[in-house]
């Protein structure tokens, strides 16, 4: 069973995350907060595998609680946002959040999602994510980081980095290069150890970050 706690601060979206969730055999509620003060409390005395948070909350916003939360290793985290531009799920990710939906995201997309982090995977919204980091970034398109942070990689691998940014899974990626999903999924354990990365959603920002890819690219 995947263990989750689902934080709001309006009821309403609570019931209708419960309602979904609950209906699914291997999903079980453990908790529900209305503030991140309350969800950092939860998380420490239930150690669910996944806490789905709210970003824009009282007392304590969802930025600060998932940095709390995953630097305690308590939980894994993913937020959801009503706004594709909230600069505060950009702070989220920094924070170690491991994904991030819109709160209209289709049930299904919701529920796939949360079993993705939960496995230890990361879930990426390639179009968001441009947006955000479009903001960030500027309208100039200054990189926030020195390209030779990339140095330790391969041409390989940053072919397979700039194809994660896409937001493409590995299947995809090897389809892509005509490689293996096996050999892909070395490629990006290879990206993530060389450049001290968490996870894909780390990788998504620091390929955007450097200017590897930009905003608006396909």
């Amino acid at each position: 069973m995947m263990r989750v706690v689902v934080v709001d601060d309006q009821e309403l979206m609570r019931v209708g995350f419960r309602m979904v969730l609950s209906a699914q055999p291997d999903i079980d509620i453990v908790g529900e907060a209305g503030d991140g003060e309350e969800a950092v409390r939860l998380a420490a005395e239930t150690r669910p595998d996944v806490v789905l948070m709210d970003v824009r909350m009282p007392v304590l916003d969802g930025v600060e609680a998932t940095k709390r939360i995953v630097d305690a290793g308590t939980a894994r985290v993913l937020v959801m946002t009503t706004f594709d531009l909230d600069e505060y799920v950009y702070a989220a990710l920094q924070s170690g959040a491991s994904g991030f939906l819109l709160k209209d995201t289709p049930p299904d997309h919701l529920v796939s999602a949360l079993r993705a982090v939960a496995s230890g995977d990361a879930v990426v919204s390639p179009s968001v994510t441009r947006r955000l980091l479009d903001r960030f970034i500027g309208a100039g398109g200054r990189p926030l980081r020195d390209e030779s942070v990339l140095s330790a990689l391969t041409d390989r691998e940053r072919e397979v980095l700039v194809l994660i940014a896409k937001g493409m899974s590995n299947l995809e990626i090897a389809e892509t290069l005509f490689l293996s999903e096996a050999t892909v999924k070395t490629h990006v354990g290879r990206i993530l150890s060389k450049l001290n990365l968490r996870d894909r959603v780390q990788a998504v920002v620091l390929a955007y970050e450097t200017g590897l890819t930009r905003p608006g690219l396909t």
